[in-house]
């Protein structure tokens, strides 16, 4: 992963904020309250992340960088860096004006114009960034550049763009995501933290798929699939609607007949398993489009999930679902077919975490949510990620999916076709223009 990718991701999630907070105006123009902690938890995410910590990072480095090498980059940078430096004031006048909204000095119209305005100056700042700066950067800048350019972004210690920042920045988003009003974020009154799951050590190759096959009457969905999940990986299935994803995960699980192949799992050969012995070995999985129990609780739907644990760690591993999201815990006696779609993805992945899986399957996690929400999910992932949980990864979001993958696969049509890391696929120019839109 280079800084331009980094940087890319970062206008990513500005665009998704921007987009939301675009969405919840609309809401307060129709005569929706003005939920004053949720722009709190906005301005704080753009004034420590953006104003802090990205905007001086390119000021210091790849707009000074550019300005050295290339005559064209100051009609641009010129006005990107007075938007930069205007930045704090625009968002501190925006504060107040929500304040004074919120206690009723101003109209609900009035401060739907006013977001509005702020949101359209930022994607306006994006884009210069993303059609102007990032492509003249990519002809430009030499050999040394991207070295200096690289060590700065990438320093894991870095204080402003290193792992524990990042850590911190997430931890806002989670923030927003948990406080935004239901129809874009998880519509919580609290906000819990990306608790962290208890560490586990990396070995050697945990799942190994050899030559999988699979059909549907006489349609051969899969055709000869290999591929193999070391433990602690993340590992990213990307490919078109219909490339057969699904189907891979269904029939690893044991959902879905395998007709050749073999599948091992922690040095053992579970071909044959019935798909609830599968789930014994710490195989569980988030289905596509969430499949929870609409008329049960939350708290049964979580329950159900741990059925093979036992019963006095049940609690325990609840209260940690709740910590991560805290929606769940406020509504745990409701149904849930009451839940949003974003609770519900919430709601699935954490009853696939209460079976304390040895190796995660997540199918397309971000299917259909909010653009905050895309985020959010995806942030959950980094955190498990982070404390060494295996992951099988399958999602539509191929860009998303790959940047936070240790490794990829690209399938067609029930077929391997591509497989890297997740930073040389994303840099691969057949899956940039096939899947990236690039």
């Amino acid at each position: 992963m280079d800084a331009l990718t980094l940087i890319s991701q970062d206008h990513s999630n500005l665009w998704r904020l921007a987009t939301t907070v675009d969405q919840v105006a609309s809401e307060i123009e129709a005569g929706a309250p003005i939920e004053q902690p949720f722009f709190n938890a906005v301005f704080d995410y753009i004034e420590q992340f953006v104003d802090r910590s990205h905007h001086p990072k390119e000021d210091d480095y790849l707009f000074r960088l550019l300005r050295l090498r290339s005559a064209e980059a100051a009609a641009v940078l010129d006005t990107l860096q007075v938007e930069h430096r205007e930045g704090p004031a625009k968002l501190a006048a925006l504060r107040a004006q929500v304040a004074a909204a919120a206690q009723g000095q101003l109209a609900g119209g009035e401060l739907a114009t006013a977001l509005r305005d702020y949101t359209t100056g930022l994607k306006a700042h994006i884009r210069a960034e993303e059609k102007s700066v990032l492509p003249l950067a990519r002809s430009a800048l030499l050999e040394t550049d991207w070295a200096e350019l690289n060590a700065a972004f990438l320093n894991n210690n870095d204080p402003l763009f290193g792992d524990k920042a990042r850590e911190e920045f997430r931890q806002l988003y989670h923030r927003v995501a948990s406080l935004a009003p239901e129809s874009v974020g998880l519509g919580g009154h609290s906000v819990g933290t990306l608790q962290p799951l208890p560490d586990r050590a990396k070995a050697e190759v945990q799942l190994r798929v050899e030559g999988m096959e699979s059909c549907y009457g006489r349609i051969k969905a899969l055709k000869g699939i290999s591929l193999e999940v070391r433990r602690g990986e993340t590992v990213a299935l990307v490919g078109a609607n219909g490339a057969g994803k699904t189907t891979f995960l269904r029939t690893l699980s044991g959902v879905q007949p395998m007709s050749a192949g073999s599948i091992h799992f922690k040095g053992e050969d579970i071909s044959k398993l019935r798909s609830d012995k599968r789930m014994r070995l710490g195989i569980c999985q988030s289905p596509e489009g969430r499949q929870v129990f609409g008329p049960l609780s939350i708290e049964d739907n979580l329950r159900l999930g741990a059925y093979t644990q036992p019963r006095d760690q049940v609690e325990g591993d609840m209260e940690k679902i709740f910590t991560m999201f805290p929606i769940l815990k406020e509504k745990r006696a409701l149904p849930a077919g009451t839940l949003s779609g974003g609770q519900q993805q919430m709601l699935a992945i954490g009853r696939a975490l209460m079976g304390r899986p040895s190796l995660l399957l997540l199918d397309e996690p971000s299917m259909g949510l909010a653009p905050l929400l895309v985020e959010e999910v995806f942030n959950v992932i980094r955190m498990l990620k982070s404390k060494g949980m295996t992951i099988l990864l399958v999602e539509q979001n191929a860009f998303a999916a790959l940047a936070i993958a240790d490794r990829g696969y690209v399938l067609e049509t029930g077929t391997v076709t591509l497989t890297g890391t997740g930073q040389e696929l994303i840099s691969n120019e057949q899956v940039r223009a096939a899947y990236l839109g690039m």
